[in-house]
């Protein structure tokens, strides 16, 4: 079977959002052409933006790479990668190709760890947070921590945007959390072009964000990426209600192909009629610890709040 679109080469694949059989050059284009449509239509970055991309090593954080090296100045990029410190799950594979990227590119890379900039690894804190009752998800404790550590590095280094590796499962898993919450601030917060409540935030883009987990691992696949064939222990030991509310999309997607697309599609166009009010909101106060922003009416930021619980910061 030939590719629909080149109708030259063999089909390789069938894109079942689309329907369309696609041969490898293809799907390579179509993917990079909808991450850039994406780039473009929220304005994520400019010719002139200092870029910190947030690279964890996996296949998302290759895609992204591949891609945004290719659009935009590398002069203007920086990579940042933060270890986790998880016993049993290693990123030394994983950041030897970042490494090498880089080098290969002349773009400036940090490699820092939770344990270094805490004093704890991830696997210490969940350890103690155990030990003291303290009823708290890895995963909770992981993503507070690397958004700090990285947003701070942005800051500090003079950087203009942070370009993150979230893909489209991701994004609409994030999105039906919210709204089963009741969280519309956070549904906001996560749009594109979400309000920035501090000047002490340096904004976080997502050009993945409508391209399938699936999509992205072809692409890294078709490019030649070494995949890791180890997961991090706590997605199966330590389930949180982004695993049920992935599994639960995945069974709607299966059945209608294209649902996560439609559906992160129509929740960008609702949160856009609330973007002019939430753009007048004040800025957050800041922590009282850490001078990082808080939420409205709190004194401490919940990484603190977390940190302190278990003692790590008094």
């Amino acid at each position: 079977m030939k590719c629909d679109v080149c109708c030259v080469n063999d089909a390789i694949i069938l894109q079942r959002h689309t329907g369309r059989y696609l041969c490898s050059k293809c799907f390579i284009d179509d993917v990079k052409s909808r991450i850039l449509d994406e780039v473009r239509r929220y304005e994520m970055f400019r010719g002139s933006d200092k870029l910190l991309l947030a690279l964890s090593g996996g296949k998302d954080s290759f895609v992204l790479f591949d891609v945004v090296s290719s659009i935009h100045d590398v002069s203007r990029l920086g990579v940042i990668t933060v270890v986790e410190g998880i016993v049993g799950y290693s990123r030394d594979e994983d950041i030897t190709w970042i490494l090498s990227g880089c080098k290969e590119l002349g773009v400036d890379y940090i490699k820092t760890s939770i344990k270094d900039e805490l004093g704890f690894s991830l696997t210490e804190l969940v350890d103690l947070s155990n030990k003291l009752g303290v009823d708290v998800s890895p995963c909770t404790y992981c993503g507070m921590i690397r958004r700090r550590i990285i947003n701070k590095y942005a800051r500090e280094l003079g950087y203009d945007k942070v370009v993150t590796a979230h893909n489209l499962d991701d994004e609409s898993q994030t999105a039906l959390i919210n709204i089963l919450r009741g969280d519309l601030s956070r549904l906001i917060q996560s749009h594109p072009k979400g309000p920035k409540l501090s000047p002490l935030f340096i904004r976080r883009v997502k050009p993945l964000r409508k391209i399938y987990e699936w999509e992205c691992a072809l692409y890294a696949y078709l490019r030649g990426f070494k995949f890791q064939e180890v997961e991090c222990p706590y997605i199966t030991t330590r389930p949180t209600l982004r695993a049920k509310v992935r599994e639960y999309l995945y069974r709607l997607e299966a059945v209608k192909p294209g649902t996560l697309l439609r559906f992160l599609n129509i929740i960008d166009d609702l949160v856009m009629k609330f973007l002019e009010n939430a753009n007048r909101l004040p800025d957050l106060p800041t922590c009282r610890l850490c001078g990082e922003p808080t939420a409205y009416n709190r004194s401490l930021c919940k990484t603190c709040e977390l940190l302190t619980r278990v003692g790590v910061i008094r």
